[in-house]
């Protein structure tokens, strides 16, 4: 892999991390209620969501293995509580839901630390694996082209965030979550829908992988017909009053500022500094919910972010409180809120239904081919995540499962009011 691609890549890493839910202390537990909609269609029993079996897995009976994947262990980790996330899942999966068919679920683990030829390793190593029907990923940025490359579709890969676009290229997987490109795309439905906007501006770095971020949503907004002006602007520049002006932000019904962390600090003051403060029309990623934003600022800006996940804490989602009981249950407090280990549990959970869809009256009539048309065939609801799938929706990028977020803005002292319940991209 390129340097250029390696830092989109991770570019991209980073966007969808935050773009899935807001980091442990972004809420504490503490959403604010709101009459705004609701989440919609939620998973609220997990029993029923894996068509498991109460009670424990019987020990004496011959386990089920899941490969798993992550990036971890090196200098650059983009979702390290994504195993912790798989692990619980797996935990009470063999607890309370029955394993499957009544068979013990196992992780075989497989670590990429920071080589990409560690993905051909973990494929190897999983592929090899007779006993393997089915290989899940967490965060897994370098060493993903290897992986897949190695992989050559003899096995099913489910994954909840694709980090790169060999994921969603893959036509035997299935990214539940979705990836940065596809969840961007509904910023034009909420600019027309919920705030009825007739013009936008844009305004984003031009560095690799954010640039592009930037322009994927401006042309969402185009396709919604809404009038959009985008500027790109030299990643590092702190006064950005005039590329906002020259985007005509200080009239724009819609604004998106996009870039890091850094760069959304940036944009915030300048935007101040113009006078332009309307929470519910400033719209980005989850990017800019990040402490060095708060070291700028000393708060979070009170914008709109986009949600791909379930929001830790929120009450207005049907589907949190059985996450929460979990979390109660193996008191993993600290871990919960964090976006990777909400995506991993849910994803971990799906795989399982899948597995027990596949053969849970004969785990060793299970067959990867099975696991894959399960896979595919799923539509929803997804366990802390949209009311619905549509796997194959996009012909370039077949693996896309999910086009969905819904909306938050911020007020405050780690407060969240819902600004729109799920929403995906126009038609079109």
């Amino acid at each position: 892999m390129s340097r250029f691609a390696r830092s989109a890549a991770l570019a991209g890493a980073a966007l969808v991390a935050l773009m899935l839910a807001i980091a442990a202390s972004a809420t504490n537990g503490k959403t604010e209620k709101s009459a705004a909609p609701s989440a919609g269609a939620a998973v609220t029993n997990y029993l029923t969501y894996v068509k498991g079996k109460r009670g424990k897995a019987n020990p004496r009976l011959s386990k089920v293995y899941i490969g798993w994947v992550n990036q971890q262990g090196g200098q650059v980790v983009i979702g390290g509580l994504a195993t912790a996330g798989a692990q619980l899942a797996v935990r009470y999966v063999n607890d309370v839901l029955g394993g499957v068919g009544g068979h013990p679920v196992a992780l075989v683990q497989c670590f990429i630390k920071s080589n990409e030829e560690e993905g051909t390793t973990c494929g190897q190593k999983l592929v090899n694996n007779k006993r393997i029907s089915v290989i899940a990923t967490g965060a897994v940025a370098t060493g993903a082209q290897s992986l897949f490359a190695t992989i050559r579709g003899r096995k099913p890969v489910v994954t909840g965030v694709a980090v790169t676009p060999v994921d969603g290229a893959s036509k035997t997987a299935v990214v539940l979550f979705g990836d940065g490109p596809h969840i961007l795309l509904p910023f034009g439905n909420y600019a027309k829908n919920v705030l009825k906007a007739k013009t936008a501006a844009v305004i984003y770095p031009n560095a690799p992988g954010l640039a592009e971020s930037g322009q994927v949503i401006a042309a969402g907004l185009k396709a919604a017909g809404i009038e959009t002006k985008q500027v790109g602007y030299t990643q590092g520049q702190s006064d950005l009053t005039a590329p906002l002006t020259a985007v005509g932000a200080t009239t724009a019904d819609f604004i998106a500022p996009y870039g890091s962390a850094a760069d959304c600090a940036n944009q915030a003051k300048s935007l101040q500094q113009l006078g332009i403060t309307d929470s519910r029309k400033i719209m980005t990623a989850p990017l800019c919910l990040n402490s060095t934003v708060i070291d700028a600022l000393g708060d979070w800006s009170k914008w709109t972010y986009a949600i791909a996940s379930s929001l830790y804490g929120d009450p207005t989602d049907k589907g949190m409180p059985a996450y929460q009981a979990v979390i109660k249950r193996y008191k993993a407090d600290k871990n919960a809120p964090d976006p990777w280990h909400i995506v991993a549990f849910s994803e971990l959970l799906t795989t399982v239904r899948f597995l027990n869809e596949a053969g849970a009256k004969n785990v060793n009539a299970i067959t990867s081919a099975k696991v894959l048309a399960r896979a595919k065939a799923f539509r929803g609801p997804l366990a802390l995540g949209a009311p619905k799938l549509q796997c194959g929706k996009y012909k370039d990028a077949p693996a896309i499962c999910n086009d969905m977020f819904q909306a938050f803005t911020y007020e405050g002292k780690f407060q969240f009011k819902r600004a729109s319940g799920w929403i995906g991209p126009l038609p079109g």
